[in-house]
């Protein structure tokens, strides 16, 4: 008898529930990815057939949902305490001796030793098996709430399983652990943001965090992150009295817990454990900084107590950073899209934490001279986590037959245009505008996601398209033609077309993204939104003065004055005439009202909301000409508190902001 529909997408989640659980907690898959996409792709196609079907814990619904405004607060209810470290194995000695002196020394115990991740602590909240809540760690009492970017991490099961006989799923579990990215995940992601003319981030802990803050969790998909959890947070459900049960635990339900986990009966045989993950951790698909000893008796570890910072039953032991030594080869200098110089030094290829390094940052050219870095030195790299590793000292300075002292640049090495040094920084910068790298790393960005967007528009067709004079600016991007694209390298009759498609639909991107494309220092994309937010559109923006920039959240006198002097160019104007008569939008998406009655008047809105949600009360906000804000400062002038308003009420009163509930918002904006 064949199934139904229904029948076929539940035994399709429980499949694909059962391959996530194999592969992130068993390390063990059954199938391979085109097998495991083929029947994801079945189960998204029986649910488009059936949306009433659709569920929360599907795993489809990993996908993310709409952009959040802000992150909520949230306060642990037991908080996530910070653990001491160790160095060496007689600073574990000395940790083992004083646990001992602090138990009276009458009893034995074990330790469970865990591979200390380096990622960003997390916390995720099950009731009756469904996850409610994930949440960073915070200060350790209070954390953001994460809960839409959780979701998306395939590792993090949506609803918790017996995936063992005995096993009972709790009424209520919280599981802490570290939310991770692999190494093969962010250089995939480093070259997707390199061809995008951003950044690449310079460890899997840095771009691990920058993924939860994203307010997008569309975006957070994107990044595939993982997980490993490793205690228990607020539990209730059967009572467990060792660690290592706690981890038995977490797995047989369903969530991933590192395999390479050892308990052991003393700190020598954990010390020849670190002694073996010395060098076997940069074998690992991912990074770790260290190992986790913990004792292993529940009842001793609640005997053993904390202190003010950390709890007294467990401690992290740190590897020193990999190092190896290289020769400098040269010392080249790169150029910034904002004019800033940096110089990189080219190395012999040396082995180092598992990897061949041909390169090293100098950051500036005070750091250059203050360790006095030569070509044909032999030098000291440290690499602890980093893609680009650092130059710690040169090796033998009294050496003789040493090159010559680097001279920092007097001109640009693009343009040839004069540099200065920044008076309140450390950079030199160059202050040409039609400097080459400057053009090319601008237009980079200009096109990158964070920006306007435009698919198709990388680094290798930037370049041709500044050296062969067809671009100086992004106004000019709107100019192109197919015809003029086909002639460069790599560049068909299709791909030109959907360039020029591309750049054409990029127009509509509104001023929050033009603004971040328009790299104005000390503008990125949060401030970007926010000035939009506030301006509503480009020419009061560059009417603006400090005096009146300053008055908006988190802009300073710096800021203020940055954004002030962009718009005093006169060659800043002309590009922006230019993107104005190529049809580039250059109002807010959703602009404010000028003249309404929240005109000049900023809101932040918390907790549930009765009769409308939070969008929609931000969005009559700006139809009324009020900013709305996602978090409370002195220059808030009101909050608007639902139900189970968290911390954000709490602040409100502490600064002094008026808080008033929605009834009365309504009130104010003429509604009934």
């Amino acid at each position: 008898m064949a199934k139904s529909d229904a029948e076929r997408i539940e035994e399709l989640r429980s499949e694909i529930d059962r391959h996530n659980y194999l592969y992130y907690v068993m390390a063990a898959p059954e199938i391979d990815d085109r097998e495991y996409d083929r029947l994801f792709s079945e189960l998204v196609e029986l649910e488009k057939k059936h949306p009433e079907l659709a569920t929360p814990e599907s795993p489809t619904q990993r996908v993310g949902g709409e952009p959040l405004e802000g992150f909520e607060n949230v306060a642990h209810e037991i908080p996530m305490l910070s653990i001491d470290n160790t160095y060496n194995a007689d600073e574990l000695r000395e940790f083992d001796a004083r646990t001992k002196r602090f138990l009276g020394g009458v009893e034995q115990f074990d330790y469970v030793v865990e591979l200390k991740i380096d990622g960003v602590a997390a916390t995720v909240v099950y009731e009756d098996g469904a996850l409610v809540l994930g949440a960073t760690r915070g200060d350790g009492v209070t954390g953001d709430d994460i809960t839409a970017n959780i979701r998306t991490i395939a590792a993090v099961p949506l609803r918790l399983s017996a995936r063992e006989d005995g096993v009972v799923i709790p009424p209520r579990l919280e599981a802490r652990g570290e939310i991770y990215m692999t190494k093969a995940e962010l250089r995939r992601l480093n070259d997707t943001r390199e061809k995008q003319g951003q950044a690449p981030f310079a460890n899997p802990r840095n771009a691990t965090a920058g993924t939860l803050k994203l307010l997008d969790p569309r975006q957070c998909a994107e990044r595939r992150l993982s997980a490993f959890f490793y205690g228990l947070g607020a539990y209730e459900g059967r009572e467990l009295s060792h660690h290592h049960e706690v981890l038995d635990t977490l797995a047989a339900l369903g969530l991933p817990v590192n395999p390479e986990r050892r308990r052991l009966s003393s700190i020598d045989e954990v010390i020849e454990f670190a002694e073996q993950w010395a060098e076997r951790r940069h074998a690992l698909p991912y990074e770790i900084d260290g190992l986790v000893v913990k004792v292993d008796s529940v009842r001793l570890q609640r005997e053993l107590g904390r202190t003010a910072r950390a709890p007294r039953s467990m401690i992290a032991y740190k590897y020193p950073a990999a190092q190896a030594a290289s020769k400098v080869l040269g010392i080249r200098v790169q150029v910034g899209k904002t004019g800033v110089l940096t110089p990189v030094a080219d190395l012999e290829p040396v082995q180092l934490a598992g990897t061949t390094v041909k390169r090293a940052t100098l950051h500036n050219f005070d750091e250059i001279e203050r360790k006095d870095v030569r070509v044909g030195d032999r030098v000291r790299l440290e690499k602890a986590g980093e893609i680009i590793p650092k130059v710690l000292a040169v090796i033998d300075t009294a050496r003789e037959g040493r090159g010559a002292k680097f001279t920092p640049p007097v001109e640009c090495p693009a343009c040839g245009g004069p540099v200065e040094k920044d008076p309140d920084e450390v950079y030199i910068r160059c202050g040409s505008l039609d400097c080459p790298a400057q053009i090319k790393e601008r237009l980079r960005y200009f096109a990158s996601r964070a920006a306007m967007d435009i698919e198709g528009l990388g680094p290798a067709v930037i370049d041709q398209l500044v050296d062969g004079g067809l671009v100086a600016d992004p106004a000019d991007l709107y100019s192109l033609e197919a015809a003029e694209l086909e002639k460069l390298e790599r560049m068909g009759e299709k791909s030109s077309e959907n360039l020029v498609k591309a750049i054409d639909e990029s127009k509509s991107r509104g001023l929050e993204r033009l603004l971040a494309g328009l790299t104005v220092r000390h503008v990125g994309s949060t401030m970007a939104t926010m000035l939009a937010q506030h301006f509503a559109n480009l020419d009061r923006l560059m009417a603006a003065r400090v005096e009146e920039l300053v008055e908006i959240r988190d802009v300073g006198e710096e800021v203020a004055g940055s954004i002030v002097q962009f718009f005093e160019s006169g060659h800043n104007r002309r590009v922006i005439e230019k993107l104005k008569e190529a049809g580039v939008t250059t109002r807010a998406r959703t602009e404010r009202a000028v003249g309404g009655a929240f005109e000049g008047k900023s809101f932040v809105f918390t907790g549930a909301l009765r009769q409308m949600t939070r969008d929609e009360g931000q969005e009559m906000v700006r139809k009324l000409g009020g900013i709305a804000t996602s978090s409370v400062s002195s220059k808030t002038d009101f909050v608007v508190a639902g139900e189970k308003a968290g911390s954000k009420l709490d602040k409100a009163r502490n600064l002094g902001v008026k808080v008033i509930s929605e009834d009365e918002f309504r009130a104010m904006a003429g509604e009934r």
